[in-house]
């Protein structure tokens, strides 16, 4: 599947559909419990999991392949509170195709740090999580099937915001001082500011430019692995926006810039560049 995805609340409507894709994925990822996807257990999913609770859904066009939820507490502003998230069922037929990770993601983004459980006999769950840095941090036994439960956890992601300026086909880069890696133009949030705001700010700190935030246009999410943070998911937002023809003045802690080509910024900037690079490709703002 490669139609674009959206991510939305799941309304009330939704429960005929979502009750099947539940029923379906559970089957397949564990049979074991009785009456798995079925009877008592739907009932529960229907009039208690579902009712009056958060939970998402993933739709590709206008059909739901994916749920996540319910999702009770969090904070998106650190981790002391984790999100517990109740469940994460995505169809078989849209199994593979980022359903899963696109929602969890999104789950993130709003509550920060996040937990689960999921059974110790489903090795395809407990592979996926550990993939997008999910930690074990105790077990205990399901008092229903009499089957072990593993609690997993994640930190909240590291908040970036990035600023996608291409000239002639090639990706404009900076590496700070005493380290050897590119990263793009932006950084961390300050407390209180938009990401509009934070990245107008470090433009100024990194090269010298007056951007407007009210200049800069949201152009998509990038979730990855932070570079250089012992495997601490990341959120950056990109945005494109203010002047194109720039002469960078590089600030304190801006050690040099670049404009790299496809080949270079693979080879020399952090790893959330490739998602980057792959993005500006599809949009025709560089050549493949």
């Amino acid at each position: 599947m490669s139609s674009e995805m959206i991510i939305r609340r799941y309304r009330a409507s939704d429960q005929g559909v979502v009750t099947d894709l539940w029923s379906r994925a559970v089957e397949r990822a564990h049979p074991f419990p009785d009456g798995e996807g079925r009877g008592e257990r739907a009932r529960v999913l229907r009039e208690r999991d579902l009712a009056g609770a958060e939970s998402w859904v993933a739709e590709r066009e206008g059909v739901v392949v994916g749920l996540l939820g319910p999702l009770r507490g969090g904070s998106a502003g650190g981790d002391g509170n984790r999100a517990s998230v109740g469940g994460l069922f995505v169809a078989p037929e849209a199994q593979g195709s980022g359903v899963g990770s696109k929602l969890l993601e999104h789950a993130a983004a709003s509550h920060g740090a996040l937990s689960l459980e999921v059974f110790e006999g489903n090795d395809a769950a407990r592979g996926f999580f550990a993939h997008l840095g999910f930690t074990e941090r105790g077990r205990r036994t399901d008092a229903e099937t009499g089957r072990p439960l593993i609690a997993l956890e994640r930190a909240a992601p590291l908040k970036s915001v990035g600023w996608l300026h291409v000239r002639d086909g090639r990706l404009l880069s900076v590496r700070t001082r005493g380290n050897d890696t590119f990263y793009l133009p932006g950084g961390k949030y300050e407390p209180g500011e938009t990401a509009r705001e934070a990245l107008s700010r470090e433009l100024g700190e990194e090269l010298g430019l007056v951007v407007p935030a009210e200049e800069l246009s949201e152009a998509f999410v990038i979730h990855d692995v932070a570079h250089g943070k012992n495997g601490r998911r990341l959120h950056m937002t990109c945005f494109t926006g203010g002047p194109q023809d720039i002469v960078p003045a590089p600030g304190r802690e801006i050690a040099e810039f670049a404009w790299f080509d496809r080949r270079e910024a693979r080879e020399r900037c952090a790893p959330a560049h490739s998602q980057v690079v792959n993005r500006l490709i599809a949009q025709g703002r560089m050549p493949g």
